[in-house]
This record gives C-alpha cells, sequence and structure tokens, in this order.
C-alpha cells in the first residue's frame, strides 16, 4: 500500500505549513503530513519551510532574525484570500493537534543554509514530549542531519533527501542506518535506482508529485509514499 502524505500540509488548497493546511490534510483523510522545521531567533522550533519569510508572510527577513513572538504577529497565509490570517506554528503546536489522529509527520530539518545548532536535540525532544515517536519520519538534504539525529536516536526512522544522482545512494543508506529515501520524483524513472532501493530493503518516499499522471505511475511502483499539495486527488487515484 502507498500512503498519501500532504506537502508541507494540503498545501494546494491551504496557506502552507500552517495549522489550517494539516487539519484540511486529516479532513481530506491524508495518512500523513510532510513540514519543514528551523529555530527562531530565540531558539524556538518553528515550522516554515523557506529560510526568509518573504514569500509565505506579510513580513520580509530570515527566520533566523526574529523571535518567536514577533513571528507571530506576522500573516503567513501566503496571500490566500480564503485564509485572512495564519499565524506561523511551531512544531510543538503541529505535534499536539496532530496527535489524536492517525497522521505521520514527515519532519523536515532546514539546515541546508543555517547550522542551526541545537535543532536536533530540540526536534527530538518535542517528540518524546508527546510520544510520537513511532509516527515521525525524519528527514534533510543536510545528510550530517540525519547522522546528529541518529546518534542522538539510533532507533529513529529516517530519510536522505536529495534532487542529485548520487551513485550506489541505497548502500550509501544502508551505511549510515537509513532505511528511507526521499528522490524528486524523477528518480523513479531510473530503474536502476527503484530497484537497488527495492533490493536493499528501503522505502521511497518521493516528492512533490502532484499531477495525476505522476501520481499513478507512482502508484503502479508501489512506492511507500507519495507526497503531494493534493491529498485528495491521490487518495482518489489509489481508492482509499
Amino acid at each position: 500500500m502507498t500512503y498519501i502524505w500532504a506537502h508541507r500540509g494540503a498545501s494546494g488548497y491551504a496557506p502552507e505549513n500552517t495549522l489550517e493546511a494539516y487539519e484540511l490534510a486529516d479532513k481530506m483523510h491524508a495518512d500523513g503530513i510532510e513540514l519543514d522545521v528551523q529555530l527562531s531567533k530565540d531558539g524556538q522550533v518553528v515550522v516554515c519551510h523557506d529560510e526568509t519569510i518573504d514569500r509565505t508572510s506579510d513580513h520580509k527577513g530570515f527566520i533566523k532574525d526574529y523571535t518567536l513572538s514577533e513571528l507571530k504577529t506576522f500573516n503567513f497565509n501566503n496571500k490566500n484570500e480564503k485564509y485572512s490570517f495564519c499565524h506561523i506554528p511551531t512544531l510543538e503546536e503541529v505535534l499536539k493537534q496532530v496527535k489524536p489522529t492517525n497522521m505521520i509527520i514527515n519532519i523536515e530539518l532546514k539546515t541546508g543554509i543555517f547550522d542551526y545548532p541545537t535543532i536536533e536535540e530540540k526536534t527530538i525532544e518535542l517528540v518524546k514530549k508527546y510520544a510520537m515517536e513511532d509516527r515521525i519520519v525524519y528527514s534533510s538534504f543536510n545528510h550530517y542531519t540525519i547522522l546528529n539525529i541518529l546518534k542522538l536516536n539510533p532507533q529513529a526512522d529516517c530519510g536522505f533527501l536529495h534532487t542529485d544522482g548520487i551513485i550506489d545512494i541505497a548502500d550509501y543508506a544502508v551505511k549510515y542506518n537509513v532505511k528511507n529515501l526521499h528522490p524528486a520524483f524523477y528518480f523513479l524513472l531510473n530503474e536502476r535506482y527503484y530497484h537497488e532501493a527495492i533490493i536493499h530493503g528501503l522505502k521511497i518516499n518521493a516528492w512533490t508529485i502532484n499531477e495525476e499522471k505522476y501520481i499513478q505511475a507512482a502508484l503502479k511502483l508501489n512506492i511507500n509514499a507519495i507526497i503531494t499539495n493534493y491529498p485528495d486527488l491521490a487518495i482518489n487515484l489509489c481508492g482509499k
């Protein structure tokens, strides 16, 4: 069975990475959500994809340069007229909201540009606080961050995010005790990539698959998860 994970929540309809988008994903019966975490100026784990708030809010600047209380005054509705005002959520707020559901949470740690010291510790501590360890998949384009997660919790379910072709990536993942590969969807067109992952027992969670023809292609491959902005479309296509 292929799971459907809502990319930054049901972001095709609601402002991305907001509590509203995650609530809508649950209403659409998504199997999980994907979100991105960074640290505010005062060290709070906040949920936002870009390092800056320029695109998704009514202010400008880097996440790291604002305190949580300052960020909470900005409107993160991403210019979506159906949502007059959306707060930036903390990871804790998301965990609290999602805990009563059955949804998996794919937490992407955004450490590709800024290092964010202690983000791994703080993220793991929050997950542990809500006893949701068995419902979390950690991923990052910064693979050193994944190694830090596994150092802190060797049982953590982790995935290597990537957009580039990495030779022998399945061997690479197994070497570092990583159980998931999170490729851009076009890597699934490479039969060698797909078969090497399957032979090594790795789960493939591919992003961001929004068009019907590509969702159908991913379903035929029976990958572990489709990460999409339109969870309702993917759910209808897989007959859930």
